[in-house]
């Protein structure tokens, strides 16, 4: 169960299907419900209410896509772009939260810091620009948003600064499901399916059918960890990092090679340690996130994955009538000033994060 703040000490944990029912992060400790809810894309699944934890049940087939290659073609319209500025140094430094498919307030939010204009073009020369990873699920538009992403980056180079992604767990998910489909995987907790995983984690057949090999090889290719100005950027609150390797260097190549050798226990097994959560709350989390720090540099740790209205215990009822979603201002700072959550929340009413780094406190 997942603890509110001022509670007892919380392990790390990996997250279980209660964790994730769409519309996402509402009534975790309640019994989950098998039917149909908003966005869902197949019928209830017919299985018993307890499971051994990690166990997902199947669903239906999915063609598996082999890579084609790493060369990726991306067209921009030249007179979208601005003509490079004069070398005076990297711009200002951005990040974005965890965005799960809402484009309308991705557009929003970048519109209103001065990254992109009323046409959606970039706009902000030499500025610096991180996705923290999770582009798809649960939203109505995730292919959407990976394509404004895939087109601001090409936007962004040739004016002089750039815009770059994170690897999210559900990167993961949506290649497992297009790669593997229904193909069972050693869960090391009963049968797992990459197919059904994906539906019960918020999926949508509307992105699905609009996936193609060039989003694919894009999403296969983003890096799991960087650091930039002082900050270490990750997509989940977790340890598991360490698990692949003890540079930046070679915890990224690890998870690429993984993801190439197209091995579906693999992938699952990356996918699992990319779930976990919750590693720099509570007592311990400052020593956690330290850990992480000490080995791949960086004063301070930036992450998206567990939304802060779950970090800071203020998760509201979907029954509750008058209940309008979490009151997020801004990027939550938490184990000794060595954290900053990004994920706002968007998925439940909350916000979609974009902030200027180094973050005032």
């Amino acid at each position: 169960m997942t603890q509110g703040a001022g509670q007892g000490p919380e392990v790390e944990r990996t997250a279980t299907l209660r964790d994730f029912r769409v519309p996402a992060y509402v009534n975790e400790t309640g019994p989950y419900d098998h039917g149909t809810q908003p966005g869902d894309t197949a019928p209830p699944l017919e299985e018993p209410l307890e499971h051994p934890e990690g166990y997902t049940p199947t669903q239906r087939d999915l063609p598996v896509i082999n890579r084609r290659g790493d060369t990726l073609q991306v067209v921009v319209d030249p007179a979208t772009v601005q003509a490079p500025l004069p070398a005076t140094g990297p711009g200002p430094l951005f990040v974005v939260g965890d965005v799960h498919g809402y484009l309308d307030e991705l557009v929003a939010a970048l519109q209103e810091k001065g990254l992109i204009d009323d046409a959606g073009n970039w706009c902000a020369g030499t500025a610096r620009l991180w996705f923290l990873g999770d582009f798809t699920d649960r939203g109505p538009d995730g292919i959407g948003v990976i394509d404004l992403v895939m087109r601001l980056s090409a936007e962004a180079a040739a004016a002089g600064g750039y815009c770059k992604a994170l690897m999210g767990n559900h990167e993961l998910l949506l290649l497992g499901a297009k790669r593997f489909g229904d193909t069972p995987v050693n869960s090391g907790a009963g049968t797992a399916t990459f197919q059904a995983a994906w539906l019960l984690n918020g999926g949508q057949k509307y992105d699905m059918d609009r996936l193609q090999d060039h989003h694919l090889q894009w999403m296969a290719r983003l890096d799991a960890v960087e650091e930039v100005d002082g900050h270490l950027l990750v997509h989940s609150d977790t340890t598991a990092y360490l698990d692949y390797g003890d540079s930046i260097e070679a915890v990224n190549d690890t998870v690429r090679e993984t993801i190439t050798r197209n091995d579906a226990d693999e992938v699952w097994d990356l996918f699992r340690k990319f779930t976990k959560r919750f590693s720099f709350r509570d007592e311990g989390g400052a020593d956690a996130v330290r850990s992480l720090l000490d080995t791949y540099g960086g004063s301070r740790i930036v992450h998206g994955h567990s939304p802060i209205p779950y970090l800071l215990g203020e998760v509201g009822s979907e029954e509750d009538e008058d209940n309008d979603g979490p009151h997020v201002a801004g990027p939550h700072v938490y184990a000794d000033g060595l954290a900053i959550a990004m994920d706002g929340g968007v998925t439940m009413a909350g916000k979609l994060l974009v902030q200027q780094l180094p973050l005032e406190i």
